[in-house]
């Protein structure tokens, strides 16, 4: 969420960084300054009853002292009054409050000025890639060919079970899963990441505090009954640990990690790109979370981005990196990297993780400050978080490009965590 200082000191900036991401903001700032003016006088008025009402306590208490219990008693029944105005003022302040917090929440976060304009992924903007791009037999397939052929992954099985998009994993298929988990985790821990085992399930209030609601309520699954969420990825709980929590500067960078199933319902999605492993409503994220100080954050997001690349450069899978548009960048990032693989069988590129800088704009839903060595004011933390990897995509480009007709190859790197080096 911007800060209402941002705002009322920069409204012309705010308005024109949306359109970077294709927002108007005009009329939504306009409420908020008009809210926010009220809001402005009516504790002003608050604050200046309450002056007055201490005065006159004082005011009664000499005259008590002086025998005026006429004038005390008078004096009384005008605080009496004052006191009701004041409730009055607080209830009005509380109503203007909430309408004003209520337009912020819809406004998206700015995007950094390295972002460019743009619509659709079409108009990011390829920063670098690596890896070699095989030539395939000329029998290959993709993916969900594969994994009918190597008996490694059910769809029909998850159907059954639950329904489309809850695949089942078997034999050499649930030991890649479990391989690939323990390699993302391993890697992080020698980056410095420490790793958390989070709920997954959440309440409102985390799920507000990190942008999924009450932006993308249609896209969890909420369990009704009691009022709670899903998780979509680990970065909802994890980034949740520092909400309400100051912490002090030489704590930062705080780094965490961890592993969860991750849901998501997807609404809308159809299509070839979809098929198979593409995108599913159940799978398995390692997630990398920082938290970090505003001057060193995007030294964070650079580090970050570094640390998933040699990831895929030890998968040994082509890639590129690329910096998304202001037009494909989620609601919360202030700069996105995404990495996207290359699926040989598919001859498309497919998204295997979003790196991203949110600087304040969760921090400020989160409350989550700090404060530097010997002051009096805290400051807010700026929150990063990236898939490490996301396992669908990964494993649909491991089986993929290393199919051979002897079987599907095991990157060198993976073997020691699968103990095979062919599924067949």
């Amino acid at each position: 969420m911007l800060t209402i200082n941002l705002i009322r000191e920069q409204s012309s900036f705010v308005i024109e960084r949306l359109k970077v991401k294709n927002f108007d903001a005009t009329a939504i700032v306009g409420q908020v300054l008009e809210l926010d003016r009220r809001r402005r006088e009516l504790q002003t008025e608050n604050d200046s009853i309450q002056a007055e009402l201490n005065s006159l306590s004082r005011e009664i208490g000499t005259m008590m002292k002086d025998g005026m219990k006429d004038e005390a008693e008078a004096a009384r029944r005008g605080i009496g009054a004052m006191k009701e105005k004041q409730k009055q003022l607080a209830d009005k302040l509380e109503e203007v409050s909430q309408e004003m917090q209520t337009e912020l929440v819809k406004l998206p976060n700015l995007p950094h000025q390295l972002v460019a304009a743009g619509r659709s992924a079409e108009d990011n903007v390829v920063v670098r890639s690596g890896g070699v791009i095989k030539e395939l037999h000329a029998g290959a397939v993709p993916h969900w060919d594969l994994i009918k052929k190597y008996d490694i992954i059910d769809f029909d099985l998850g159907i059954k079970i639950t329904g489309a998009g809850f695949p089942v994993y078997k034999g050499q298929g649930a030991r890649l899963q479990r391989a690939l988990v323990n390699f993302f985790l391993d890697e992080g821990g020698r980056a410095g990441y420490r790793e958390i085992e989070p709920p997954i399930v959440v309440n409102e209030d985390s799920g507000f505090g990190t942008g999924q609601l009450p932006d993308k309520e249609g896209q969890m699954y909420h369990v009704g009954i009691d009022n709670l969420y899903l998780i979509p990825t680990a970065e909802v709980p994890i980034t949740n640990i520092y909400r309400d929590v100051i912490l002090d500067a030489a704590e930062l960078p705080v780094l965490n990690m961890g592993y969860t199933p991750c849901f998501r319902r997807e609404a809308g999605s159809w299509g070839a790109h979809v098929r198979g492993l593409n995108r599913l409503h159940q799978f398995d994220k390692v997630e990398i979370v920082q938290i970090a100080h505003p001057d060193k954050s995007y030294e964070a997001l650079e580090d970050m981005v570094n640390h998933v690349e040699s990831l895929l450069v030890k998968l040994e899978l082509p890639y590129r990196i690329v910096r998304l548009c202001g037009g494909d960048m989620s609601f919360t990032s202030a700069m996105t990297y995404d990495f996207e693989v290359w699926s040989a069988a598919q001859q498309r590129w497919l998204e295997v993780s979003s790196t991203s800088n949110f600087e304040a704009f969760q921090a400020n839903r989160l409350r989550c400050r700090f404060r530097e060595k010997g002051a009096k004011q805290t400051t807010l933390c700026h929150t990063l978080n990236g898939s490490a990897l996301a396992l669908p995509r990964i494993v649909a480009a491991l089986l993929e490009n290393n199919q051979t007709t002897e079987g599907i190859k095991i990157p060198a790197a993976l073997v020691p965590y699968t103990r095979f080096e062919l599924i067949s």
